[in-house]
C-alpha cells in the first residue's frame, strides 16, 4: 500500500509515527505506555492487565464505561487494548469522516479514567474468564512454561489467576499514575494524513492531560539459559503431543540477518511444499508445523511447534534435524532461495493492503524499540538475502548452546528424553 511515514516529537515528550496513505477511507490509532508486568511485583502480576481492562471505561467526559463504549463505536468504529509482558497498547480504528471524534475520545479515556469500583470488580470477573479460557489453550501453556524455565519473564495461565486476589483498585491506579505519562507514550497514526489533518492531529495529540516528568521506562534484560532438561507438562486429557523447539542467540540479530531467517522459515514450515511441512505431510505425519523469531532485549530466538502423534513424532523430529542440519552446511540451493524469495515477495504484497496492517508493521517494532523499519524497503530487502547470510546466521543460531525443547502431552518424561537427544545433536558446542 502507496503510503509515507514521519516521526513527530512533541513538546510534551511523547513521540510518534504518522503513516500518511492516500486516499484510506479508513483511520488506525495505536496508543502505547511501557507499562506491563515486567514494572510490577510477583504478586502484582495481573495489575497492568486489570487496568488496561478498566481504562477504557469510564471516564470524565462519559462517566460509565457501556455509554463510553457506545459513544465510541456508533458509526461502527473499532476500540481495544493489550497488555503484554512489556508495554500496554490501545488501539481504535474509524471512517476516516469521523477520525478527528474517534481518536478526542480515546485520548480521553487515557488521560481522564475514573477507574470506578463496580467497574472495577465487573471487569476482575472479565479477566478471570479470559484468563481461564487461555489456560485451555496447550501451545499457550506450554510456551509460557518454556518462557519460565529459560529464565525470561513470565507466569502460567493458573498462577496469573491465583495472583488476581492480591490486587486491589488502589493497586490499578496507582499503576497507572506510575506509566502514564507524557515521555512514556508512543503513537503509531495511519490515514489519509493531510496537511491541515497532520496539524490538528499534532495539536489533539499535545493537548493530552498527563504528567509530563519522568523518564521512558527501559527494557529488561532477559538472558535465557539453557535447560539442563527437557520441559514436560503432563496432560493425560490429549491425544497428540505438543512441542516446542526452542534455540537462542546471545544478541540481538542484525536487520539482515533476520531477513535472512525469516527467509529460511518460509522455506522450511510455511509452506505445503516446505522443506520440513512439505516432506512430513507428503508422509502423513503431521498436519501442520509452526516456526517463527523473537527477541529479548538481550537475545533473539528461532523457535519450531507443532502438535503430533506419539508415533509420528521421532519421524517429524528426524525430518526437522535433518532440514536444520542442511541449511547451516549450507546445503540449498540457489534455485530453492529464489522460488523462496518470489513467495516472500508475493506474502508482502498481499499482507500489506489494509491501512491497519500497514500500521501494525511500523508500530511492533517502534514501540519495542524506537526504531523506525522502512516497511517499503522490505522487498528490496528479501532480494538482498543471499545464501552466505542463510548459512551464517543458520548456523550460528546453533552456536551458543542455549535452547530448550518442551512436550505437553500424555507420554511421560523417558519418551520426552528421547526425543530430547534425538534434537540435541544441532547443538555442536552442548555441553551435555
Amino acid at each position: 500500500m502507496r503510503h509515507t511515514v514521519d516521526e513527530v516529537r512533541l513538546k510534551s515528550g511523547a513521540r510518534g509515527l504518522l503513516v500518511h496513505v492516500p486516499d484510506a477511507s479508513v483511520m488506525t490509532v495505536d496508543i502505547n505506555f511501557r507499562a506491563g508486568e515486567y514494572l510490577v511485583d510477583e504478586e502484582k502480576w495481573e495489575v497492568p492487565h486489570l487496568m488496561e481492562h478498566v481504562l477504557l471505561g469510564a471516564n470524565e467526559l462519559i462517566p460509565r464505561a457501556r455509554d463510553f463504549q457506545a459513544e465510541l463505536e456508533k458509526n461502527g468504529a473499532y476500540s481495544n487494548a493489550t497488555t503484554g509482558v512489556y508495554d500496554i497498547t490501545y488501539e481504535a480504528e474509524s471512517a476516516d469522516f469521523e477520525w478527528d471524534r474517534v481518536l478526542g475520545l480515546l485520548l480521553t479515556a487515557i488521560s481522564k479514567p475514573l477507574f470506578l469500583a463496580d467497574e472495577f470488580e465487573a471487569e476482575f470477573g472479565n479477566v478471570q474468564e479470559e484468563m481461564a479460557a487461555r489456560s485451555n489453550n496447550h501451545f499457550r501453556r506450554l510456551s509460557l512454561e518454556m518462557r519460565r524455565s529459560l529464565g525470561l519473564i513470565a507466569k502460567s495461565d493458573a498462577d496469573r489467576l491465583e495472583l488476581m486476589k492480591n490486587v486491589r483498585l488502589k493497586d490499578v491506579r496507582d499503576h497507572y499514575k506510575k506509566t502514564h505519562f507524557s515521555k512514556n507514550m508512543r503513537f503509531v497514526v495511519a490515514g489519509n494524513l493531510t496537511k491541515s489533518r497532520r496539524h490538528l492531529l499534532v495539536e489533539k495529540m499535545e493537548a493530552i492531560e498527563l504528567p509530563q516528568e519522568g523518564k521512558r521506562f527501559q527494557l529488561p534484560h532477559e538472558y535465557p539459559k539453557k535447560l539442563k532438561t527437557s520441559v514436560y507438562v503432563a496432560n493425560d486429557t490429549v491425544e497428540n503431543l505438543y512441542f516446542y523447539i526452542d534455540t537462542f542467540l546471545n544478541r540481538r540479530m542484525t536487520e539482515a540477518e533476520t531477513d535472512c531467517l525469516s527467509l529460511v522459515n518460509t522455506m522450511l514450515t510455511e509452506t505445503l511444499y516446505s522443506k520440513i511441512l512439505g516432506t512430513a505431510r507428503e508422509r502423513g505425519l503431521v498436519y501442520g508445523m509452526n516456526s517463527g523469531l523473537s527477541y529479548t532485549r538481550d537475545a533473539s530466538n528461532w523457535w519450531f511447534g507443532t502438535q503430533v502423534s506419539d508415533k509420528n513424532a521421532k519421524a517429524l523430529l528426524e525430518i526437522t534435524v535433518t532440514e536444520l542440519q542442511k541449511i547451516a552446511a549450507g546445503n540449498i540451493s540457489d534455485t530453492e532461495i529464489e522460488a523462496t524469495k518470489q513467495y516472500a515477495l508475493g506474502r508482502y504484497h498481499r499482507s500489506g493492503q489494509t491501512v491497519g496492517a500497514t500500521a501494525s508493521a511500523y508500530a511492533s517494532r517502534y514501540f519495542f524499540d524506537g526504531a523506525i523499519e522502512n516497511y517499503r524497503q522490505i522487498p528490496e530487502r528479501i532480494e538482498a538475502v543471499n545464501k552466505k547470510g542463510i548459512v551464517d546466521i543458520g548456523a550460528a543460531m546453533f552456536e551458543d548452546d542455549v535452547w530448550g525443547f518442551g512436550v505437553l502431552g500424555n507420554c511421560g518424561e523417558t519418551f520426552v528424553h528421547e526425543l530430547q537427544q534425538q534434537i540435541s545433536t544441532l547443538w555442536p558446542n552442548r555441553k551435555n
